[in-house]
């Protein structure tokens, strides 16, 4: 049955197609479809669901695909039109060379169940290749004296397309001297000849220039052309002639180099010089004969010095050219054929069409698992393939077309004891002495879904530094399955749960296919410090199987935040602070305190002060710690009476981050100073120091000893409390803490030094609830903390209480929203 689709008359590189031509047959069972070469990708070959008797949705559910035999992949399926298109540019010539038929067969493999359908596709030739010469320019050689009706072979032209597309004919320039024939060659081809028709004279026209034109025998015609120079010569009259004009013999693929292929004798009528022959190869000789022949140019003996292929060659064309001695020279020529024999050299080779499946234990017999197909590059018996399987195999191969077979189940299959089979399939040609291949085929046996996924921790603790790059990966979890095939794959996803009411979802996001937890944003420690990740892993069985973990993630503290001034309260707003000093201070004289605050918390939110800048820098000095601004001096009269100062604050995190406050001072004749416990305090400094130094020694002492009390208290609980939550509190190496039971205060003393520091913590850190923020306390000879501010009053009284159950020595007050000790 023919049944016709379309047509389209191709015009190449000029016209485009106007109507597509295609033609499908079914013969036996098997569905053939012709198309012109070239053709567009996409364009469409049939219609494969409807002429397989399938219906669109097969296509999906049957996961129609087409798998080539020639290697490349040239059609692929619409899978929403269930059509037959072309995948990739294809060349006739490329496939087929100079064949009259080009087939190119497919398989279309469709599954649940497996079955496979052989199709082919006539590649029908278009005429796109002009014929071509090897050469532009022929030169001839040709005495004066020449026979009128003398024959000079020329070169032939190649055309690669076929049939009525390739070389027809050839035509010559118009001249009175010359004429073009043809003489028929065994092999079918006409070879163009020059004949001499009327005598040449030299002293009339010493060269002539002809044009030799090839046509093929397309619509439209397409042609080549060569140039002729004829450069007419004296003497030496006869030409070296050969026994036969063209030789045809055959030799063995296997031959080995040095074999003699022929030896060739020309004879030329002269005597002496002229007489004498030498052998070559044609002028126009292709590579691939001058890499596998050589002539000896004596005695005309042409040898192998290559190695012959039949799958690469399967025949060659030599041209011999035998030349005299003579002035002029003079020449004959003879065409040697020889055909490859091919020899059975290529080993069979095994192709899976489609990978094996996965087979349940309980599969009939007779349930397909692979397609298989056997092909030998050798020819003839050389080239016929058999397939064995092992005995006691539960498998068994079925033929299905040519040496294309289905490997179908033959008897019970169970899992409990062989959960895969390995099956060594072997191929056989029928050369003599037989070649042969294997291949290994595993199989699996799959089971049903019993088991769910295990995590590899019951939870996990991620440290995260703040201010990391939004996208970033925090960690990859990873689950396991005991079970096989999909059975086994696992996703993974984050449930739904609140982080400062807000979704998880939010902050996070999971690689659903390897566990891998990537941040959403940049983690801020001063506003988020900790948070969880309930994780789950889900198979794809059927019922699909789950289990959960958590993720404790806890954010790093990072020196992102730089010291703010909050005192002078001008400089905070960025105005410059004016103070005023009498011009009669002594020595150690208050000026002013320049007091700030850090964000962050630890080593980063610890200040010091430096004096960067100073009208007279002689005169006023700044505390490292307090940021208290005294004379170092009397103030004379030959002071400046403005003074201004550039203060500079750092903290000690890394990179450090800084600031600056400017502070001008008014020096003033008559000014009393209206600090007067200052005043007591700059009379009396012996006293003083000693007592404060009495007091920071009780202070390291006790931030000591309650330091490890508090240590080994942590560490037990850490080590109660890490198998049951999967997390571990963490201490800082360079803190203390104090924790008040009622209201979970935290206190945080440096104990490494000085005391300089103290950060001053409510509420559950889990919660995320803070009654307190961290502060600067820097040390000075009068005064230690300042500036720590509260949710209210009553939390500072509750602060003050912690304070003084922490340091008895020392008498803590409440003033002006400042915590102060006397």
């Amino acid at each position: 049955m023919t049944k016709t689709i379309g047509y389209r008359d191709w015009r190449w590189q000029a016209l485009w197609w106007h109507h597509f031509f295609l033609l499908w047959s079914t013969i036996n069972g098997q569905t053939r479809y012709s198309i012109p070469e070239e053709l567009k990708q996409g364009s469409v070959v049939g219609n494969l669901a409807k002429d397989l008797g399938l219906g669109l949705s097969d296509i999906f559910d049957r996961k129609m695909h087409v798998a080539s035999e020639a290697g490349e992949q040239y059609f692929s399926v619409d899978a929403g039109k269930g059509e037959l298109v072309v995948n990739d540019r294809i060349d006739r010539e490329a496939l087929c060379g100079q064949s009259v038929s080009c087939v190119l067969p497919l398989q279309v493999v469709v599954e649940n169940p497996l079955r496979s359908h052989r199709i082919e596709v006539e590649i029908k030739d278009i005429n796109d290749n002009s014929p071509n010469f090897l050469t532009q320019e022929i030169n001839l050689r040709i005495p004066e004296s020449v026979a009128l009706g003398k024959r000079f072979p020329l070169e032939s032209a190649e055309d690669p397309d076929v049939g009525s597309n390739s070389l027809k004919t050839y035509s010559l320039s118009k001249n009175e001297y010359f004429s073009l024939k043809f003489k028929d060659t065994k092999n079918g081809k006409a070879v163009p000849e020059l004949v001499l028709e009327k005598s040449l004279d030299r002293e009339k026209i010493s060269l002539h220039q002809l044009l030799l034109t090839a046509l093929d025998g397309g619509n439209p015609v397409k042609s080549g052309t060569c140039s002729i120079l004829i450069n007419v010569l004296d003497n030496n009259d006869n030409f070296p002639i050969f026994n036969e004009h063209e030789y045809k013999l055959s030799l063995k693929e296997n031959s080995n180099k040095g074999t003699s292929v022929i030896k060739l004798k020309a004879t030329d009528a002269d005597d002496g010089v002229n007489g004498e022959v030498k052998y070559s190869f044609g002028s126009r000789t292709p590579d691939s004969v001058l890499s596998t022949f050589e002539i000896n140019d004596i005695t005309g003996q042409i040898v192998l010095k290559g190695a012959l292929d039949y799958e690469s060659a399967k025949s060659y064309i030599i041209d011999i050219t035998a030349k005299d001695n003579g002035i002029p020279e003079m020449e004959g020529n003879c065409r040697v054929q020889l055909d490859v024999e091919d020899i059975n050299d290529n080993a069979p080779e095994i192709v899976l069409t489609s990978k094996p499946s996965p087979v349940r234990e309980d599969a009939p017999s007779g349930t397909v698992v692979a397609l298989i197909s056997a092909r030998d590059l050798d020819s003839g018996d050389n080239g016929k393939v058999t397939l064995q399987l092992p005995r006691g195999s539960p498998f068994t191969l079925k033929p299905s077309y040519s040496n294309n077979y289905e490997l179908v189940t033959s008897g019970p299959l169970d899992r409990e004891r062989f959960s895969e089979y390995t099956i060594e399939i072997t191929a056989t040609d029928a050369g003599s002495p037989p070649l042969s291949s294997k291949k290994i085929v595993p199989v699996s046996i799959t089971d049903v879904n019993d088991n769910p996924p295990i995590f590899t921790q019951p939870s996990y603790n991620v440290y995260l530094k703040e201010n990391g790059v939004p996208g970033s990966i925090l960690y990859s979890v990873s689950a396991s399955d005991l079970d096989s095939g999909e059975n086994a794959k696992i996703s993974y996803s984050i449930l739904d749960s609140k982080v400062q009411d807000v979704s998880v979802s939010s902050y996070v996001y999971i690689n659903s296919d390897n566990g891998s937890i990537y941040s959403m944003h940049s983690f801020d420690y001063e506003k988020l410090k900790v948070f969880q990740i309930q994780v789950q892993a889900k198979d794809q069985g059927s019922p699909s199987l789950s289990s959960n973990t958590t993720v404790h993630v806890f954010i790093l503290d990072q020196n992102d935040n730089a010291p703010a001034v909050i005192y002078p309260s001008s400089a905070a707003l960025g105005s410059l602070s004016h103070q005023r000093m009498p011009r009669s201070a002594k020595a150690g004289h208050l000026v002013t305190k320049v007091t700030a605050v850090d964000a962050d918390s630890g080593h980063n939110a610890w200040i010091s002060y430096k004096l960067a800048e100073a009208t007279d820098a002689s005169l006023f000095t700044v505390n490292l710690y307090t940021g208290e601004v005294r004379t170092k001096r009397a103030a004379s009269e030959q002071d400046d009476s403005s003074q201004r100062l550039l203060i500079e604050m750092k903290d000690d995190g890394e990179p450090v981050q800084s600031a600056t406050v400017t502070v001008s001072i008014l020096l003033e004749d008559g000014l009393h100073e209206p600090i007067l416990d200052l005043r007591h305090k700059v009379a009396e400094p012996s006293r003083k120091t000693g007592r404060i130094t009495l007091y920071l020694i009780l202070s390291l002492a006790s931030v000591s000893v309650l330091s490890l009390v508090t240590f080994l208290i942590l560490a037990v609980k850490c080590m109660r409390n890490s198998t049951s939550s999967g997390s571990c509190c963490t201490t800082r190496t360079d803190c203390d803490h104090y924790k008040n039971p009622n209201r979970n205060l935290q206190i945080q003393l440096n104990s490494d030094g000085p005391i300089k520091y103290v950060e001053v913590l409510g509420g559950d850190m889990m919660s995320q609830s803070q009654s307190f923020r961290s502060c600067m306390s820097p040390m000075s000879e009068y005064s230690d903390f300042t500036l720590i501010k509260p949710s209210s009053t009553t939390d500072f009284k509750e602060v003050i209480s912690v304070l003084d159950a922490s340091l008895p020595d020392s008498t803590w007050t409440f003033e002006s929203q400042q915590v102060r000790r006397q």
